[in-house]
């Protein structure tokens, strides 16, 4: 056989093979841009300027060498003749709405590039999504609770840093707020956090051990006393009471709503916003109450570098994040009670949120690696709350 007979199997074999040596290539540039564009803004006076003529040029060189640029214009056919799978990790209570997100994202891929995408969905406390993915679960794409959770992949080595500029909105993708549903009629007259405090007030909340939902549930405790006038130490003794309150900590946030509806126990749940949403479209027979005082809940997304390189999914992945901007994801997000990051679709959907007269962000409380320190450390303060527990 000679060079111009070579077979099908032969040419893919070439294709993939020259696919594998460009994924390095892009993974190592990757790797020399942070470095380069860190040193820019150590040592030179020039480092915004830089920065933007580095990022430019690696952008237009990055791009045009892609593996999907070369599927599409070196063998137009080359997509469609294996299919693909993505594995997709996600925190417990974004499940609903990804059911009716991912089988749209399919439909789009496979008129595009006609190619059958398979997902693998995991959905688990944000927390111990992280670990599992730490473990050894090769996810490609992940949408977690919290940024920290996130950083945690960065610090392991799966996830770039400089990731919250690899999306739009710094990568935060949805929204929402911390809410207390109450048994029908409200029978504890329950109206906002200082009323979780009282006695014989039986709460349900997830552990923040093991749940992003459950660490944005102490913080906006927290900014309920030192947010309107109160210091550190009485928001420490209003938590205890409050934790004294919760005879147990479920693992999840899904966890915690189940325990409350379906095995009935609880005065109150502690949850995201959303969660309340769904659950009232499911038929629950709650009230739920949207504090005036509440932290923004913002939920990243983000391709994990090491995973998608090695499996040779990063058009993909980055082609699916892309698509959960877009408005009708956005919508079916909002649909499930979260809060769009979409302007437009925020404007559109805003009568069925309720306002709030204070929303602070974690940020405001000195950004997730000093909440981590602060709150959440082995002996940090969420410890030393649960040791005063009665």
């Amino acid at each position: 056989m000679n060079q111009g007979q070579r077979t099908p199997k032969s040419r893919r074999y070439l294709t993939e093979l020259v696919q594998t040596y460009i994924v390095k290539a892009l993974h190592a540039a990757r790797q020399w841009r942070v470095q380069l564009i860190r040193w820019l803004y150590k040592y030179s006076a020039w480092g915004v300027a830089s920065l933007f003529l580095v990022g430019v040029s690696l952008s237009i060189v990055m791009a045009a060498c892609s593996p999907r640029n070369i599927n599409n214009t070196g063998n137009a056919g080359a997509a469609s003749q294996s299919d693909v799978t993505l594995t997709f990790v996600s925190y417990s209570v974004t499940n609903a709405a990804y059911q009716q997100i991912i089988p749209k994202f399919i439909e789009q891929w496979k008129k595009e590039h006609n190619q059958n995408v398979t997902f693998n969905q995991s959905y688990d406390g944000s927390g111990s999504q992280t670990l599992t993915v730490i473990d050894g679960k090769e996810a490609d794409v992940v949408h977690l609770s919290l940024a920290l959770d996130i950083n945690k992949l960065v610090e392991a080595g799966f996830i770039q840093p400089g990731w919250e500029k690899e999306a739009p909105n710094d990568a935060i993708v949805t929204k929402s707020l911390n809410a207390i549903a109450m048994r029908q009629g409200n029978p504890k007259n329950i109206k906002t956090w200082t009323d979780l405090a009282q006695d014989g007030v039986n709460v349900v909340t997830a552990d923040p051990r093991t749940s992003g939902g459950a660490r944005w549930n102490f913080l906006s405790l927290w900014g309920s006393v030192t947010k309107t006038g109160g210091n550190e130490n009485q928001a420490i003794d209003f938590i205890a009471k409050v934790y004294n309150n919760a005879p147990l900590l479920p693992k999840t946030a899904r966890n915690a709503s189940e325990v409350f509806f379906k095995d009935s126990q609880g005065d109150v749940l502690l949850n995201y916003e959303n969660e309340m949403i769904l659950s009232t479209q499911n038929g629950e027979k709650i009230s739920y109450v949207v504090p005036d005082v509440n932290i923004s809940i913002d939920n990243p997304v983000a391709v994990v570098d090491k995973n998608v390189d090695k499996h040779g999914t990063r058009p993909i992945a980055e082609a699916f994040i892309k698509f959960l901007y877009t408005p009708d994801s956005q919508r079916e997000f909002t649909k499930l009670g979260f809060r769009p990051v979409d302007l437009t679709i925020a404007k559109e959907t805003e009568a069925n949120f309720p306002k709030i007269k204070t929303i602070f962000k974690a940020e405001d409380l000195g950004g997730w690696n000093e909440i981590q320190k602060k709150f959440f450390d082995e002996g940090a303060i969420f410890d030393k709350i649960r040791a005063r527990k009665s």
